[in-house]
Protein backbone atom coordinates (compact mmCIF):
# COMPACT_ATOMS: atom_id res chain seq x y z
CA UNK A 1 0.00 0.00 0.00
CA UNK A 2 1.65 3.08 -0.81
CA UNK A 3 1.92 6.18 1.61
CA UNK A 4 -0.67 8.44 1.78
CA UNK A 5 0.76 11.46 -0.10
CA UNK A 6 1.72 9.43 -3.22
CA UNK A 7 0.21 10.53 -6.33
CA UNK A 8 0.71 7.06 -7.60
CA UNK A 9 -0.29 3.73 -6.61
CA UNK A 10 1.21 0.37 -7.77
CA UNK A 11 -2.14 -0.29 -10.12
CA UNK A 12 -0.75 3.99 -11.69
CA UNK A 13 2.69 2.64 -12.08
CA UNK A 14 1.68 -0.15 -14.05
CA UNK A 15 -0.69 2.15 -16.20
CA UNK A 16 2.20 4.54 -16.90
CA UNK A 17 4.11 1.41 -18.16
CA UNK A 18 0.89 0.38 -19.76
CA UNK A 19 1.00 3.80 -21.93
CA UNK A 20 4.43 4.36 -22.60
CA UNK A 21 4.90 0.61 -24.23
CA UNK A 22 1.68 1.82 -26.53
CA UNK A 23 3.43 4.39 -27.21
CA UNK A 24 2.53 6.90 -25.85
CA UNK A 25 4.73 10.10 -25.04
CA UNK A 26 6.01 10.95 -21.35
CA UNK A 27 4.80 14.26 -21.33
CA UNK A 28 1.16 13.15 -22.58
CA UNK A 29 1.56 10.49 -19.34
CA UNK A 30 2.25 12.96 -17.24
CA UNK A 31 -0.25 15.50 -18.24
CA UNK A 32 -3.41 12.67 -18.44
CA UNK A 33 -2.55 11.45 -15.13
CA UNK A 34 -1.79 14.68 -13.06
CA UNK A 35 1.85 14.39 -12.48
CA UNK A 36 5.51 15.23 -13.19
CA UNK A 37 7.39 14.47 -15.95
CA UNK A 38 10.26 13.33 -13.78
CA UNK A 39 7.68 11.18 -11.92
CA UNK A 40 7.19 9.26 -15.00
CA UNK A 41 10.46 9.02 -15.80
CA UNK A 42 11.45 7.76 -12.52
CA UNK A 43 8.72 4.82 -12.22
CA UNK A 44 9.87 3.73 -16.29
CA UNK A 45 13.53 3.91 -15.34
CA UNK A 46 12.94 1.35 -12.23
CA UNK A 47 10.95 -0.94 -14.44
CA UNK A 48 13.53 -1.03 -16.96
CA UNK A 49 16.41 -1.95 -14.36
CA UNK A 50 14.00 -4.05 -11.66
CA UNK A 51 11.06 -4.68 -13.70
CA UNK A 52 7.45 -5.20 -12.03
CA UNK A 53 9.32 -5.75 -8.61
CA UNK A 54 10.72 -2.16 -9.26
CA UNK A 55 7.21 -0.28 -8.91
CA UNK A 56 6.82 -1.24 -5.54
CA UNK A 57 7.23 1.12 -2.88
CA UNK A 58 10.66 1.54 -1.13
CA UNK A 59 11.95 2.81 2.32
CA UNK A 60 12.92 6.13 2.26
CA UNK A 61 15.37 5.37 4.78
CA UNK A 62 18.97 6.25 3.92
CA UNK A 63 21.32 3.26 2.86
CA UNK A 64 24.01 4.40 5.37
CA UNK A 65 23.74 7.64 8.29
CA UNK A 66 26.85 9.27 9.08
CA UNK A 67 25.13 10.59 12.46
CA UNK A 68 24.16 7.85 13.57
CA UNK A 69 25.16 6.70 17.49
CA UNK A 70 27.77 3.68 17.01
CA UNK A 71 27.50 0.28 17.97
CA UNK A 72 29.47 0.38 21.10
CA UNK A 73 27.52 3.35 22.50
CA UNK A 74 24.58 1.70 21.93
CA UNK A 75 25.68 -1.45 23.67
CA UNK A 76 26.72 0.89 26.86
CA UNK A 77 23.23 2.72 26.67
CA UNK A 78 21.13 -0.58 27.02
CA UNK A 79 23.41 -2.26 29.14
CA UNK A 80 23.37 0.91 31.84
CA UNK A 81 19.80 0.73 31.52
CA UNK A 82 19.27 -2.59 32.23
CA UNK A 83 21.88 -2.78 34.60
CA UNK A 84 21.01 0.54 36.82
CA UNK A 85 17.06 1.17 35.71
CA UNK A 86 17.11 4.57 34.99
CA UNK A 87 15.96 7.38 32.74
CA UNK A 88 17.66 8.80 29.81
CA UNK A 89 18.61 11.83 31.70
CA UNK A 90 20.59 9.83 34.09
CA UNK A 91 21.86 7.84 31.20
CA UNK A 92 22.97 10.44 28.96
CA UNK A 93 24.56 12.69 31.80
CA UNK A 94 26.40 9.13 32.60
CA UNK A 95 27.89 8.69 28.77
CA UNK A 96 28.18 12.07 27.44
CA UNK A 97 25.21 11.58 25.12
CA UNK A 98 21.70 13.51 24.48
CA UNK A 99 18.90 12.22 26.90
CA UNK A 100 16.71 11.92 23.84
CA UNK A 101 19.58 10.11 21.88
CA UNK A 102 19.28 7.62 24.75
CA UNK A 103 15.27 7.49 24.54
CA UNK A 104 15.94 6.89 20.57
CA UNK A 105 18.30 4.04 21.52
CA UNK A 106 16.18 2.59 23.91
CA UNK A 107 13.33 2.32 21.90
CA UNK A 108 15.45 1.46 18.67
CA UNK A 109 16.23 -1.66 20.69
CA UNK A 110 12.27 -2.40 22.03
CA UNK A 111 13.74 -1.74 25.78
CA UNK A 112 10.04 -0.99 27.76
CA UNK A 113 9.83 2.34 29.62
CA UNK A 114 10.77 2.38 33.46
CA UNK A 115 6.79 2.42 34.03
CA UNK A 116 6.20 -0.54 33.26
CA UNK A 117 9.00 -2.25 35.17
CA UNK A 118 8.68 -3.68 38.34
CA UNK A 119 11.22 -0.86 40.48
CA UNK A 120 12.79 -4.05 42.32
CA UNK A 121 13.01 -6.92 39.86
CA UNK A 122 13.39 -5.00 36.92
CA UNK A 123 10.55 -7.25 34.77
CA UNK A 124 7.55 -5.87 32.72
CA UNK A 125 4.47 -5.70 34.66
CA UNK A 126 1.22 -3.62 34.05
CA UNK A 127 1.56 -0.14 34.28
CA UNK A 128 -0.10 1.34 37.40
CA UNK A 129 -2.79 4.04 37.34
CA UNK A 130 -1.83 7.38 36.43
CA UNK A 131 -3.80 10.75 36.55
CA UNK A 132 -3.59 12.71 33.12
CA UNK A 133 -3.80 16.05 35.06
CA UNK A 134 -0.72 17.20 36.15
CA UNK A 135 0.06 19.99 37.93
CA UNK A 136 2.85 21.92 39.88
CA UNK A 137 2.43 25.25 42.75
CA UNK A 138 4.18 28.53 42.12
CA UNK A 139 6.25 27.96 44.97
CA UNK A 140 7.48 26.40 48.08
CA UNK A 141 5.17 25.34 50.77
CA UNK A 142 2.24 25.86 48.73
CA UNK A 143 1.13 22.54 48.64
CA UNK A 144 3.01 19.44 51.21
CA UNK A 145 2.80 15.74 50.54
CA UNK A 146 2.88 13.18 53.24
CA UNK A 147 3.02 9.61 53.22
CA UNK A 148 4.42 6.25 54.66
CA UNK A 149 6.00 3.73 53.02
CA UNK A 150 6.59 -0.03 54.84
CA UNK A 151 9.68 -1.88 54.53
CA UNK A 152 10.46 -5.52 55.95
CA UNK A 153 13.52 -5.39 58.57
CA UNK A 154 16.79 -6.34 57.38
CA UNK A 155 17.58 -9.49 60.03
CA UNK A 156 21.17 -9.36 61.35
CA UNK A 157 23.73 -10.77 59.10
CA UNK A 158 21.26 -9.89 55.73
CA UNK A 159 17.98 -11.52 54.38
CA UNK A 160 17.37 -12.65 51.13
CA UNK A 161 19.54 -10.01 49.02
CA UNK A 162 22.93 -10.70 50.57
CA UNK A 163 22.83 -14.62 50.49
CA UNK A 164 20.86 -15.68 47.47
CA UNK A 165 17.27 -16.28 46.67
CA UNK A 166 18.41 -20.39 46.66
CA UNK A 167 19.36 -19.84 50.68
CA UNK A 168 16.88 -17.93 51.73
CA UNK A 169 14.89 -20.67 54.02
CA UNK A 170 18.03 -21.50 55.27
CA UNK A 171 19.03 -17.94 56.21
CA UNK A 172 15.37 -17.26 57.74
CA UNK A 173 14.32 -18.70 61.13
CA UNK A 174 10.38 -18.67 60.73
CA UNK A 175 10.14 -18.50 64.40
CA UNK A 176 11.71 -14.78 65.01
CA UNK A 177 9.64 -12.16 63.95
CA UNK A 178 11.64 -9.74 62.18
CA UNK A 179 8.45 -6.73 61.86
CA UNK A 180 8.80 -3.49 59.72
CA UNK A 181 10.24 -0.30 59.56
CA UNK A 182 7.73 2.80 58.52
CA UNK A 183 9.52 5.28 56.36
CA UNK A 184 7.46 8.57 57.15
CA UNK A 185 8.14 11.24 53.74
CA UNK A 186 7.36 14.49 53.35
CA UNK A 187 7.76 15.77 50.25
CA UNK A 188 7.11 20.07 48.77
CA UNK A 189 5.21 20.70 45.52
CA UNK A 190 6.82 22.61 44.33
CA UNK A 191 10.68 22.34 44.75
CA UNK A 192 10.39 18.58 45.44
CA UNK A 193 12.25 19.30 49.18
CA UNK A 194 12.09 15.81 50.48
CA UNK A 195 12.54 14.56 54.46
CA UNK A 196 12.53 10.93 55.71
CA UNK A 197 12.54 9.13 58.70
CA UNK A 198 12.79 5.66 59.97
CA UNK A 199 10.09 4.73 62.41
CA UNK A 200 8.65 2.07 64.30
CA UNK A 201 5.26 2.57 63.47
CA UNK A 202 2.48 4.55 61.69
CA UNK A 203 0.01 5.63 64.92
CA UNK A 204 -0.99 9.01 65.68
CA UNK A 205 1.29 10.33 67.67
CA UNK A 206 4.60 9.21 66.12
CA UNK A 207 3.01 10.78 62.56
CA UNK A 208 2.62 14.12 64.89
CA UNK A 209 5.60 13.86 65.86
CA UNK A 210 7.16 13.13 62.42
CA UNK A 211 5.14 16.20 60.78
CA UNK A 212 6.48 18.55 63.49
CA UNK A 213 10.23 17.83 63.35
CA UNK A 214 9.49 17.71 59.00
CA UNK A 215 8.22 21.20 59.62
CA UNK A 216 11.26 22.19 61.43
CA UNK A 217 13.65 20.81 59.00
CA UNK A 218 11.76 22.90 55.91
CA UNK A 219 11.93 25.75 58.03
CA UNK A 220 15.63 25.28 58.07
CA UNK A 221 15.68 24.72 54.13
CA UNK A 222 14.27 27.91 53.55
CA UNK A 223 10.38 27.13 53.67
CA UNK A 224 9.50 28.98 56.25
CA UNK A 225 5.54 28.94 55.89
CA UNK A 226 3.53 25.73 55.16
CA UNK A 227 -0.18 26.29 53.66
CA UNK A 228 -1.97 22.85 52.74
CA UNK A 229 -0.72 19.18 53.43
CA UNK A 230 -2.40 16.90 51.46
CA UNK A 231 -2.27 13.05 52.52
CA UNK A 232 -4.38 10.09 52.30
CA UNK A 233 -7.47 9.00 54.59
CA UNK A 234 -5.68 7.35 57.23
CA UNK A 235 -6.77 7.27 60.45
CA UNK A 236 -3.44 8.97 61.78
CA UNK A 237 -3.46 11.68 59.23
CA UNK A 238 -7.29 12.57 59.46
CA UNK A 239 -7.31 13.16 63.17
CA UNK A 240 -4.08 13.04 64.97
CA UNK A 241 -2.39 15.69 62.71
CA UNK A 242 -5.10 18.33 63.38
CA UNK A 243 -3.32 20.01 66.44
CA UNK A 244 0.18 19.98 64.61
CA UNK A 245 -1.69 21.66 61.17
CA UNK A 246 -4.01 24.02 63.63
CA UNK A 247 -0.61 25.17 65.62
CA UNK A 248 0.79 26.14 62.07
CA UNK A 249 -1.89 27.41 59.84
CA UNK A 250 -1.69 24.43 57.72
CA UNK A 251 -5.09 23.11 55.87
CA UNK A 252 -5.22 19.33 55.62
CA UNK A 253 -6.44 18.72 52.48
CA UNK A 254 -7.36 14.38 51.50
CA UNK A 255 -7.10 12.65 48.38
CA UNK A 256 -10.33 10.75 46.89
CA UNK A 257 -10.37 7.21 48.61
CA UNK A 258 -8.41 4.24 46.78
CA UNK A 259 -6.63 6.78 44.28
CA UNK A 260 -3.39 7.16 45.86
CA UNK A 261 -2.25 8.86 42.26
CA UNK A 262 -3.99 11.76 43.46
CA UNK A 263 -0.85 11.94 45.74
CA UNK A 264 1.71 11.17 43.07
CA UNK A 265 4.71 13.16 44.17
CA UNK A 266 5.11 11.64 47.38
CA UNK A 267 3.86 8.21 46.06
CA UNK A 268 6.66 8.79 43.37
CA UNK A 269 9.39 9.88 45.89
CA UNK A 270 8.50 6.57 47.37
CA UNK A 271 9.69 4.47 44.66
CA UNK A 272 12.88 6.59 44.68
CA UNK A 273 13.37 5.97 48.05
CA UNK A 274 12.81 1.86 47.22
CA UNK A 275 14.94 1.71 44.32
CA UNK A 276 17.89 4.41 44.99
CA UNK A 277 18.59 3.90 49.24
CA UNK A 278 16.62 0.55 50.77
CA UNK A 279 17.61 -2.20 47.58
CA UNK A 280 20.34 0.04 45.83
CA UNK A 281 22.95 -1.67 47.77
CA UNK A 282 23.41 -4.94 50.00
CA UNK A 283 22.67 -4.04 53.77
CA UNK A 284 23.84 -7.14 56.80
CA UNK A 285 21.66 -5.23 59.25
CA UNK A 286 19.02 -2.90 59.65
CA UNK A 287 20.68 -0.80 61.34
CA UNK A 288 23.00 -0.06 58.66
CA UNK A 289 20.48 0.66 56.10
CA UNK A 290 18.62 3.21 58.59
CA UNK A 291 21.86 4.78 59.26
CA UNK A 292 22.13 5.17 55.37
CA UNK A 293 18.47 7.21 54.99
CA UNK A 294 20.05 10.72 55.88
CA UNK A 295 23.23 11.01 53.93
CA UNK A 296 20.74 9.93 50.53
CA UNK A 297 17.99 12.10 51.87
CA UNK A 298 20.83 15.02 51.46
CA UNK A 299 22.41 13.93 48.14
CA UNK A 300 18.72 13.50 46.91
CA UNK A 301 17.86 17.21 47.82
CA UNK A 302 21.78 19.21 47.01
CA UNK A 303 23.02 17.15 44.21
CA UNK A 304 20.29 14.45 42.47
CA UNK A 305 19.15 16.02 39.33
CA UNK A 306 15.28 15.62 38.98
CA UNK A 307 13.76 15.22 35.86
CA UNK A 308 10.79 17.04 36.84
CA UNK A 309 11.94 20.21 37.60
CA UNK A 310 14.31 21.04 34.66
CA UNK A 311 17.66 18.48 35.70
CA UNK A 312 18.23 20.69 39.03
CA UNK A 313 18.25 19.17 42.61
CA UNK A 314 15.19 20.64 44.73
CA UNK A 315 17.47 22.91 46.53
CA UNK A 316 17.48 25.04 42.90
CA UNK A 317 13.84 25.81 43.79
CA UNK A 318 14.70 27.12 47.15
CA UNK A 319 15.56 30.44 48.51
CA UNK A 320 19.05 31.16 49.81
CA UNK A 321 19.60 30.53 53.89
Amino acid sequence: MSHRNARTTFEGRLLIVERYRAGWAQAHIAAAMGISRKCVKTWLDRFAGHGVAGLHDRSSRPHTMSTRTAEGMERRIVALRRGERRGPAWIGAQLGVPARTVSRVLARHQVPPLAALDPITGQPVRASKATAVRYERSRPGELVHMDVKKLGRIPDGGGWRAHGRARREATRDRTTKIGFDYIHSLVDDHSRLAYSEVLPDEKGPTCAGFLTRAIDYFTRHGITRIQRLMTDNAWAYRWSLRDVCAHHGITQKFIKPHCPWQNGKVERFNRTLQTEWAYRQVFTTNTERATALAPWINHYNTQRAHTGIGGHPPIHRLPPT
